[in-house]
């Protein structure tokens, strides 16, 4: 009887939704209509300071048993010391090579054991010594870290292995046109004495010449708990967290605060086009840009909704004209780059050598194009876009501690992110069309191609985007380096 009852309710049931859905009107010329971007609501960041000064930010994350913990250094590539270029790189590449008595083998294997990892590496401003581990071998890890920042060894027998590694690298360079043209429209557009126009690893010049001294005394200079902060994520409350690193950081030297300060460079005033020869490239590779703005400025929400229609995802404008209305590429895009100091504004992408001109033309034609008013259909659509994949930027501890620090680093305001996402939303078509008027400026652009000088000449000069200057590999990167 019990059967027979449940039987007949499932039947009713399946009934009365089948009327429902067909009673609605369904149209299948157009894609669903989504919900409305909800608001984030993230938990509180907690401050605290251990007994040296050293600044600790904490967000709990109690879902999973796992720990993020960052130690950010306030000096990086921006700091390299005259004639030492590459040396905030290497300083932290050494870090995790020896520390504490430790090898860097040992060192690997300690972490691998604990199921954690370690990773050191320099931005422009800031060098980041990342934890991540599971909460259940958290002090073993943060012992193991606490050497690597605190204790490192600098060994000269490792320092020699990471030069030939980074000489390998330059020498690789000379036949990757991809990392030919991104060097060279750096270099062209910043200039090889600024910080944001050169290679971060350093030339062969100054690798060659690093000695262990070196390192130490960069790592003296900016290695101090008055010159970082800590940022932590994940399953672990502020008093446990507060105990644990006053034990292994809380003897951390003081120091003086670093007081760089990076200006921003010199704007592009006309269009100049740099053709690089790569004989017999079957594509060419193309970097289009200017100086584009520092991170903090009123106008960010609306340069990125902006960039989201001009190039910044699979929808945007140039990626469908080059790629999908023209098939010249499997891919193009446009971004900005921001930084302390203003960064690069870049549309780029490969195409193949026999439509070079072509493509050029489809990129200024969407470079001139943004500068007009957009519908309203197509800003509601990259507003959602942005806003629709913001909470993507907090799914996991390594995501949200990378929030944290760029909060820390710009100073943002502690609501930030949870007014995020309706400051996108209110960006209105004015703002927009402003941004665009303001930083795309196509008679200012540098153009650097990257392809088959023979193939590719005659159709850009037909072009008549401005002055070309021909330039070798060599012009761009030297000679290929000598590994002894």
């Amino acid at each position: 009887m019990k059967r027979e009852i449940i039987f007949l309710s499932a039947v009713i049931l399946t009934f009365i939704l089948a009327g429902r859905i067909n009673s609605q009107v369904v149209n299948r010329n157009q894609p669903p209509l989504l919900p409305p971007p909800s608001a984030l609501n993230l938990p509180a960041i907690q401050q605290f300071v251990l007994s040296n000064g050293l600044k600790v930010y904490l967000m709990e994350k109690h879902e999973v048993p796992v720990v993020q913990l960052n130690v950010v250094v306030k000096a990086g590539i921006a700091d390299d010391p005259a004639g030492k270029d590459g040396a905030a790189s290497m300083t932290a590449a050494m870090l995790t090579e020896g520390a504490a008595g430790k090898s860097s083998l040992e060192i690997a294997d300690a972490i691998d054991f604990l199921g954690a990892r370690i990773y050191a590496g320099p931005g422009y401003n800031y060098t980041d010594i990342a934890l991540h581990t599971p909460l259940s071998k958290f002090n073993d890890a943060l012992r193991l870290l606490a050497d690597i920042v605190l204790r490192p060894d600098f060994p000269a027998n490792e320092l020699n292995r990471k030069k030939k590694e980074r000489l390998t690298n330059i020498m690789q360079w000379h036949d990757q046109p991809t990392a030919i043209a991104g060097i060279a429209f750096n270099k062209l557009l910043f200039g090889s004495n600024y910080a944001y126009g050169k290679p971060a690893i350093g030339s062969e010049e100054t690798i060659k010449g690093f000695i262990p001294s070196d390192l130490k005394n960069f790592y003296d200079k900016y290695f101090n708990s008055t010159n970082s902060f800590i940022v932590a994520v994940g399953d672990i409350d502020k008093d446990n967290l507060k105990k644990d690193l006053e034990r292994e950081f809380g003897g951390w030297k003081t120091g003086e605060a670093n007081n760089n300060k990076l200006h921003d460079a010199p704007q592009v005033e006309k269009t100049t086009v740099y053709l690089i020869d790569k004989p017999a490239a079957p594509q060419s590779v193309i970097y289009i840009g200017r100086i584009g703005l520092p991170r903090i400025t009123p106008d960010y929400n609306a340069v990125y909704v902006m960039n989201t229609i001009l190039g910044g995802s699979f929808s945007s404008r140039i990626n469908q004209n080059l790629r999908e209305k023209n098939g010249f590429t499997y891919g193009a895009s446009s971004n900005f780059s921001f930084r302390v100091a203003a960064g690069a504004f870049t549309a780029s992408s490969s195409v193949q050598s026999e439509v070079t001109d072509k493509a050029l033309s489809e990129f200024f034609k969407e470079l001139n194009g943004i500068r007009e008013p957009v519908s309203a259909d197509e800003l509601e659509r990259a507003k959602n876009y942005v806003a629709l994949g913001y909470p993507g930027n907090f799914q996991t501890v390594r995501n949200i501690a990378a929030q944290l620090e760029e909060k820390i680093e710009f100073n943002l305001s502690d609501d930030y992110f949870n007014k995020y996402i309706s400051n996108i939303l209110s960006v209105s078509n004015q703002e927009i069309n402003t941004a665009a008027q303001k930083y795309i400026e196509p008679g200012k652009m540098i153009v650097v191609v990257v392809g088959d000088k023979n193939k590719i000449e005659d159709g850009i000069k037909k072009l008549n985007l401005g002055e070309l200057k021909n330039l070798s590999i060599e012009d761009v990167l030297g000679k290929i380096p000598q590994i002894d």
